[in-house]
């Protein structure tokens, strides 16, 4: 399925209004039916939806290992993921009921560490190690690969990466649904991750970090900001936060010690 549609637009160029075709990214509602019972709508980007759900189910702790999934069908057509369980999960019918989850901030949960992350969250004990170069040369990567992006401007982005190159890159409209469908793909495929790091186009908000502590990487890169909450999470569980890589450039915020230039007696003050 594609991800954009075409459409016509009037666009001003400077000094006047011209008609013009333009490329618009697609909201598309996927409704998770677990075990026969309707569990969460997600607002996603039409690909991986696979992945998509897997990855969902994973970070809320519903399932932690591809055997627990009895079978997966996704229709497409009418926007459902169909997904049984060896077992039923006390807490998908203790904290769920039909939720809508939008695109854009997540679930905005309102206690940290939230029932599920608590069961599901851990602290990183990766001991890979980065240059300053290697950062950025993945954060470029990231955006060579971002055709989506570039045509619509309403896409984010996230890799899987080791520490030369991406191997698995998912786009979507929502920054957390990137790194829901990272999980998923490691949930099916179970790659090593003692030696792998994410490279992410969004801001690092405290769930996005709880994502990535979830999915067990010990460095996130990103080309923006991060939120206070999740460097306290980052400092507590063992993440290692680079953000604002940009123009050669970049911030290190926690765990520098795998940052492989950082010195503590020549830091310039």
């Amino acid at each position: 399925m594609d991800i954009t549609k075409k459409r016509n637009i009037l666009r001003y160029n400077g000094s006047s209004l011209i008609e013009q075709e333009d490329e618009i990214v697609l909201e598309y509602p996927l409704t998770i039916m677990l075990n026969g019972q309707e569990f969460a709508t997600l607002i996603c980007t039409p690909s991986d939806l696979e992945d998509m759900a897997i990855g969902f189910l994973a970070s809320e702790g519903i399932i932690r290992f591809p055997d627990e999934i009895k079978s997966i069908h996704i229709d497409q057509t009418g926007g459902f993921a169909y997904i049984e369980t060896t077992h039923p999960h006390p807490v998908a019918a203790e904290f769920y009921s039909k939720r809508f989850i939008g695109s854009c901030c997540g679930k905005s949960r309102q206690s940290f560490y939230f029932h599920n992350d608590v069961k599901t969250v851990k602290t990183v004990t990766s001991q890979l190690q980065v240059t300053v170069e290697q950062c950025l040369h993945l954060m470029e990567s990231l955006q060579q690969q971002s055709a989506d992006f570039k045509n619509t401007g309403g896409v984010h982005n996230a890799a899987l990466c080791d520490k030369n190159s991406i191997l698995i890159a998912r786009t979507d409209i929502g920054r957390h649904n990137t790194l829901d469908k990272i999980y998923g793909y490691w949930i099916r495929n179970r790659i090593p991750l003692h030696d792998k790091l994410i490279v992410f186009s969004g801001r690092i908000s405290s769930e996005v970090l709880l994502k990535v502590a979830k999915i067990g990487v010990g460095i996130l890169l990103s080309k923006s900001a991060p939120t206070q909450l999740a460097l306290d999470f980052a400092e507590d569980l063992g993440i290692t936060t680079v953000g604002f890589i940009r123009q050669g450039k970049l911030n290190v915020y926690t765990h520098p010690e795998r940052i492989l230039d950082y010195h503590p007696n020549k830091i310039q003050a």
